[in-house]
């Protein structure tokens, strides 16, 4: 494909890290149950199109997220793929049941508001942080890498406008209890450039390094592209992003789908930076699963590419 043209910007990364969360975040979205085979597959596929990280799983309650209750068998079909396979944890039994399977690379799922930590983890913010505690510090005994997901850092449903300090006083604890990695998430994606930049200008202040965040973009109100832009401007290199923009958030009902990983892969070709995705065979991917899913995908890029080869 000559396109798009390839055009750098200056002071941009090189390279940025795609943590592709589809098959995880995307699917436990899903009213309908969706195969262990077909989730099987479609992790094989995103890992031969070229991504490097793709979240597997959650080992949560079943009554709580009942998409992803078969992470005990879904896991071992993927096991093999040379990629990182992180699976989310939400307490000492999630992590006991990944550590049973090998997994490597786990997620804690914090919050940066009262009224989300009550309605997700159904406890106060300070009672969630404590949970994740011995969590973190058993995972890290283990030599596991730990990602701290702290949701609701622009906006909250409930709350409004999330101070500043508020977020990053939840960053701080995080890193504080070892966790090596931490995804800012627009859950309600209510976030627009200047407000990233503000963050993680904060957080570089308070002792939070660029270079262990990660920032998870909704499209709610077509913010996603512009927000990543601007935390690559700061120096963000890695990225959460949704093969064919699957998922949301099932604990709040404004969020709309992840951003679209095709759209993010578009984006940065042009750009020059290099994410080693095959960006034809992830959208071959991206039409594949939205047949088993049976609508199209909402991916702009999947859609204007998939046609153009009707």
């Amino acid at each position: 494909m000559t396109l798009p043209m390839v055009v750098p910007a200056p002071g941009l990364p090189a390279r940025v890290r795609i943590h592709e969360v589809g098959a995880r975040d995307g699917l436990q979205n899903e009213k309908s149950t969706v195969p262990t085979e077909v989730k099987a597959e479609f992790v094989r596929r995103l890992a031969e199109a070229g991504l490097t990280t793709i979240e597997a799983t959650s080992f949560v309650h079943p009554k709580w997220v009942p998409q992803l209750a078969d992470a005990e068998e879904l896991f071992p079909l993927v096991s093999d793929l040379p990629v990182a396979l992180p699976v989310l944890v939400p307490n000492n039994r999630g992590l006991d049941r990944a550590l049973a399977l090998g997994a490597r690379r786990v997620a804690v799922f914090a919050s940066a508001t009262e009224s989300f930590a009550k309605a997700n983890l159904n406890r106060t913010l300070d009672e969630s942080l404590a949970v994740f505690e011995p969590v973190v510090a058993r995972a890290k005994a283990e030599d596991i890498h730990v990602r701290g997901y702290v949701s609701m850092c622009f906006g909250d449903p409930w709350e409004g406008a999330v101070p500043i300090h508020q977020v990053v006083r939840v960053c701080r604890a995080l890193r504080d209890m070892g966790c090596d990695e931490l995804s800012l998430g627009d859950t309600i994606g209510v976030a627009t450039p200047g407000h990233v930049l503000e963050l993680l200008s904060m957080l570089g202040e308070e002792g939070v390094p660029t270079n262990v965040i990660g920032v998870h973009f909704h499209d709610t109100y077509g913010q996603a592209l512009a927000n990543t832009y601007a935390a690559l401007e700061h120096g963000v290199t890695t990225v959460d992003a949704s093969a064919g923009g699957l998922g949301g958030c099932p604990y709040a009902k404004s969020a709309t789908g992840n951003l679209a990983t095709e759209d993010l892969v578009w984006m940065l070709q042009g750009l020059g930076i290099d994410t080693g995705v095959d960006l034809d065979r992830l959208v071959a991917t991206s039409a594949w699963m939205a047949e088993q899913l049976g609508r199209p995908s909402p991916s702009r890029t999947v859609r204007a590419l998939s046609h153009k080869e009707q």
